[in-house]
C-alpha cells in the first residue's frame, strides 16, 4: 500500500467515527470504470449526506447564477440567462445545477433505500457531462476575462468535483440498461436542442462569453467556439454512456462469477 493509501484510510477511519454506517461492498471493478481507490470511495460514501447537501446548495446557488446574475455581454440583460426564456424552457438551461440536484438526490435515495436507478444514471450521466464540459469551456473557450477570479476558479474546481462524485455511484446502482437509456434520451435531447435544433426560443445551452453578441440581442453562434462546446458536449454523453454500459459489463461479470 502506498504512502497516500495509507493516509486516505487512516482519514477515511477517523471520518467513520462519526460517519458510521454499513457500505456497499466494493466489488474490485477495473480502474478505466472505478477509478477512484477504495479508501477515496469509501470516504465519499461514508460523508453521502454532507455531500448531497453542498450539492443541494449548489443547486440553489446554480439556478441564482443562471437566474440572479446580470448577464455582463452586450447587450447587458437583467434576470440572467433563465430571465431571456419562456417558463417551460427552465429544465433545459440550467445543465450543472440539475446534474448537482440529480446527484445531490441520488445519494439521498440510497441512504434512505429507495429503489431509484433512474435517478442514479441522470446523476452518472449529470456529473460525467458536466464536470467536464464547464472547466473545458472555462479553460480552452471564455477564459477569466469577465467574471471574478474566485468564481472563475470556483466554477472549474466544483465542476471537476462533480467528475468524481459520478465514481461513487457504481457501488450502489445497478446500472441497468433501461435506466442508462433513459438517462441518454435525456442528455441526448439536451445536446440537440442546446446545439442543433433550437426549440422554445432556444438555444438553451450556457451562454458563451467566447460567442459575441448580435445587434439583434442574441449569441452569435457562428464562432468556432459554439462548435467546439457543441462537439465536446457530444462527446462527452457518449463517453458516460460507454462508462455506463462498461461498468453493467463489469458488474454483471462479477456476479455471475
Amino acid at each position: 500500500m502506498s504512502a497516500v493509501s495509507r493516509a486516505g484510510r487512516r482519514i477515511e477511519r477517523v471520518v467513520a467515527r462519526y460517519f458510521d454506517g454499513a457500505l456497499p461492498e466494493s466489488q474490485g471493478l477495473p480502474a478505466y470504470v472505478a477509478p477512484l481507490p477504495d479508501w477515496l470511495e469509501d470516504l465519499g460514501l461514508r460523508l453521502a449526506w454532507p455531500i448531497a447537501l453542498v450539492n443541494l446548495v449548489g443547486t440553489l446557488f446554480g439556478f441564482w447564477y443562471y437566474a440572479g446574475q446580470p448577464v455582463d455581454l452586450a447587450p447587458p440583460l437583467l434576470g440572467g440567462q433563465l430571465g431571456a426564456a419562456p417558463l417551460a424552457a427552465y429544465p433545459l438551461i440550467p445543465d450543472s445545477p440539475v446534474a448537482t440536484m440529480f446527484i445531490g438526490l441520488s445519494l439521498v435515495a440510497w441512504k434512505l433505500d429507495i429503489d431509484a436507478g433512474p435517478l442514479h444514471m441522470l446523476a452518472f450521466f449529470g456529473c460525467i457531462k458536466l464536470g467536464l464540459w464547464t472547466p473545458f469551456v472555462q479553460l480552452v473557450l471564455n477564459g477569466p476575462g469577465g467574471i471574478a477570479a474566485w468564481l472563475y476558479w470556483f466554477l472549474i474546481l466544483s465542476h471537476v468535483a462533480m467528475a468524481v462524485e459520478a465514481f461513487l455511484i457504481h457501488r450502489y446502482a445497478r446500472f441497468t440498461v433501461g435506466s442508462v437509456a433513459l438517462a441518454l434520451a435525456w442528455y441526448g435531447f439536451n445536446d440537440v436542442v442546446d446545439y442543433f435544433w433550437p426549440i422554445l426560443e432556444g438555444p438553451h445551452h450556457t451562454w458563451l462569453r467566447a460567442e459575441p453578441f448580435l445587434a439583434a440581442g442574441v449569441p452569435d453562434h457562428s464562432v468556432p467556439a459554439h462548435d467546439l462546446a457543441a462537439a465536446w458536449a457530444v462527446v462527452l454523453t457518449l463517453l458516460a454512456t460507454f462508462l455506463a454500459l462498461a461498468t453493467r459489463v463489469e458488474k454483471v461479470k462479477r456476479d455471475a462469477a
